[in-house]
């Protein structure tokens, strides 16, 4: 029997990844704030799941403990690391315009027990930062990492309203990126537009993946793109298909003309590729075939 063992999840950023550490005789509940260890050094994170039991084998080993449920002390000192950030990103624009360099300094994060600043930038291509890493070690005496992320982490990290209205989903409950493809735009009949696809990063809008799948199974019920019909108005081919209206855009074969048509209206020609949920189907011997 696979060992269970208690955890809870804690978030870093507001919509980043959960993190599952041991709360080990700490009392915690979700909102609560903690203080864990991290592969960079003490962190303040917040509870958002837990504590719960999973299976020894569904964590990455070794599970880190929580330190310490957070205290008053400990926000302040929250507060206090989030000025010097502020401080930290300043001197970060002076220096990377002393060096002539040419990256955009997007965020700057301090570790909680301050053994480390994270600058967070974006650039076309490498940047040789060293000497700026030196200035920078030697104003604020301190571990420096310079970090250079994509134009999708930029835009998680500033924020701003997508072209729905709404704050990005990215800077408020998107914690991971999923693979967008144009392809995806296609299946929903969209505008291929790249200014009308593209989110404020200039990347795919990562909402055509919320629904594509839908799509993907709903065209399962339809006859493929080209298939051959018989409508009212004569035989022809399938050119588009609108799930919505259980309908099905036809190229009539004499006038081609496109006209569209309910699937009730339509028969499907024997033989082809994926028969239609709505549609008749085409009898054999209309299809030509001989019968015995």
């Amino acid at each position: 029997m696979p060992v269970e063992i208690t955890v809870v999840g804690v978030r870093f950023k507001k919509a980043g990844k959960i993190y599952y550490f041991d709360p080990g005789e700490n009392s915690l509940a979700p909102g609560d704030g903690a203080i864990v260890e991290t592969a960079r050094g003490v962190e303040y994170g917040q509870v958002v799941a837990g504590p719960l039991k999973v299976r020894e084998n569904e964590v990455v080993a070794p599970l880190k403990k929580v330190i310490r449920k957070a205290t008053e002390q400990d926000q302040e000192q929250l507060l206090l690391n989030r000025e010097k950030e502020s401080r930290a990103f300043q001197v970060g624009l002076e220096k990377i315009a002393d060096h002539n360099l040419p990256m955009k300094l997007v965020g700057v994060e301090q570790t909680f027990d301050a053994n480390k600043i994270i600058f967070y930038f974006t650039a076309d291509g490498r940047i040789d930062f060293r000497e700026l890493v030196k200035d920078l070690a030697s104003v604020f005496r301190t571990r420096i990492e310079l970090r250079q992320i994509g134009v999708r982490d930029e835009a998680k990290m500033i924020g701003g309203l997508g072209c729905c209205g709404r704050v990005l989903c990215c800077s408020t409950w998107l914690s991971d990126f999923a693979s967008v493809s144009i392809r995806m735009a296609k299946d929903q009949n969209l505008s291929l537009n790249p200014t009308k696809i593209s989110g404020i990063c200039g990347r795919l809008m990562c909402c055509l993946k919320y629904e594509n799948e839908s799509y993907e199974q709903a065209k399962e019920d339809f006859p493929e793109i080209g298939s051959l019909v018989v409508a009212p108005d004569g035989e022809g081919k399938v050119v588009a298909i609108n799930i919505f209206k259980n309908s099905l855009s036809v190229e009539l074969k004499e006038s081609k003309i496109v006209k569209e048509y309910l699937c009730e209206d339509i028969t499907l020609k024997e033989g082809q590729a994926r028969n239609c949920r709505g549609c008749k189907k085409e009898p054999a011997e209309q299809a030509g075939e001989e019968t015995v």
